[in-house]
């Protein structure tokens, strides 16, 4: 009974200062509907760039020699029964769905040499169908082809390293690197294609080769340096890397192998979307600072102008507590109603207007491609909402919303109901 008159009170109060109500609850749906967008876009876009940057890197999870990353070295390469189990567990139940491609690499430093003279070079040996499904630089043809299964001494190349090299479709030029014996090996190779990936640090160095080509001539057989996972989504990641983990246990406590999500991998990038991440938080906390005071000045007016009323309330029998309570259903109903409209309003607008993408391009002049920590994105931004981000929105309005609601709830149960009844409006 004592919560249905409290809300019934609240209530009538919210519809007698209609216009009041009305003009707060206006500032905290646009507030919501703004924090919607900007979060979705927001997330939409760290999603691309972090799928850019695992395609050209390592994956979402990769599985290397714990000494492979300070390295470099072939020596540090995983055995052949490391490699099948861990792609194994990738067939297990809770994690092959998640998974999108898996590529295996021998990767190593190494030097590149034509008639018009030497380069050090990125040389990363591949199994060319796995590796067009994993990553995209086999999309970034100029002219060629990518690698083919039965290919022996193609080599795909990085347009810049070609330029340097004087290089053209079909020439032939040499490698060489240490080998499994750390000996210093070389290999003839031909141009079979051109990329150009937009990143000067990969088009300078980067070429690809078949993996059988790198075994022979490296003496590694089918050893790779590591085996690179991606996923549907970069929320996955901790599981995958954990079940990965779990599986590899005994490896893992051996020192043999070490299994890694992308931030581990790549810091640069994890650092990068952090710092956008918390320049986004930062204007978004700002802009809720001025409307939880919006709130504030809306309920406490409110108080302040009726103190008559909650003093004659408190004299038929309302404690100071339900008192207090009144003001505070009020500031919730208000947030609460106001902030699911916003919500409401962020979605329809994100997804009606701007479900298509969100084209970054046009902010900027002559812009051809956009690049973030090293890796070129699309900047065609598709917004991203998922069912936790939501909740995470809803909860943190409902927040707001209470702890702007609790001083005036406070004030009110504070009222001294022998100088309320005095008090003349």
């Amino acid at each position: 009974m004592h919560l249905r008159v409290i809300v019934v009170l609240a209530l009538r109060n919210l519809r007698r200062y209609l216009r009041r109500s009305v003009l707060t609850a206006s500032a905290m749906i646009v507030g919501s509907a703004l924090l919607i967008f900007t979060i979705s876009v927001g997330d939409g876009g760290h999603e691309q760039w972090i799928e850019s940057g695992v395609r050209l890197g390592n994956g979402h999870v990769t599985v290397e020699h714990p000494e492979y990353r300070v390295s470099r070295r072939i020596d540090h390469r995983l055995r052949d029964d490391v490699r099948r189990a861990a792609e194994q567990a990738l067939r297990a139940p809770d994690i092959a769905p998640h998974v999108v491609a898996a590529s295996a690499r021998l990767s190593i430093g190494g030097l590149a040499s034509s008639a018009a003279g030497a380069r050090p070079a990125q040389i990363v040996a591949v199994d060319p169908i796995a590796e067009a499904e994993f990553g995209t630089v086999d999309e970034q043809l100029v002219e060629g082809r990518y690698l083919e299964p039965d290919d022996t001494v193609a080599a795909y190349v990085g347009a810049e390293l070609v330029d340097s090299l004087e290089l053209r479709i079909g020439s032939r030029f040499v490698v060489q690197a240490q080998d499994a014996e750390r000996e210093i090996a070389g290999q003839l190779l031909r141009v079979a294609g051109i990329f150009r990936s937009g990143v000067p640090e990969v088009d300078q160095t980067t070429m690809h080769i078949p993996l059988a080509t790198a075994g022979d001539w490296l003496g590694s057989g089918t050893n790779v340096t590591n085996v690179g996972v991606m996923l549907d989504v970069s929320s996955s990641t901790a599981h995958v890397a954990g079940r990965l983990e779990r599986t590899l246990a005994d490896t893992v406590a051996r020192g043999d192998v070490r299994v890694m999500g992308w931030r581990e991998a790549d810091p640069a990038l994890a650092a990068a979307i952090a710092i956008d991440d918390f320049g986004n938080y930062l204007i978004q906390g700002f802009l809720f600072v001025i409307i939880a005071f919006s709130i504030v000045n809306t309920v406490l007016m409110s108080v302040m102008l009726r103190r008559r009323e909650f003093g004659v309330l408190q004299a038929l029998g309302l404690t100071p507590g339900q008192t207090g309570a009144v003001v505070l259903v009020e500031g919730l109903t208000l947030s609460v109603a106001s902030g699911l409209l916003g919500v409401a309003l962020g979605l329809l607008v994100t997804w009606g207007v701007f479900g298509d993408g969100l084209d970054m391009s046009v902010m900027m002049e002559n812009i051809d491609q956009m690049t973030f920590s090293g890796a070129v994105v699309d900047p065609v931004i598709i917004p991203l909402v998922t069912a936790q981000r939501l909740t995470q929105i809803v909860v943190f309005i409902l927040c707001i919303g209470a702890a702007a609601s609790i001083y005036p709830a406070l004030r009110a149960a504070r009222i001294d109901v022998i100088e309320a009844l005095k008090f003349d409006r």
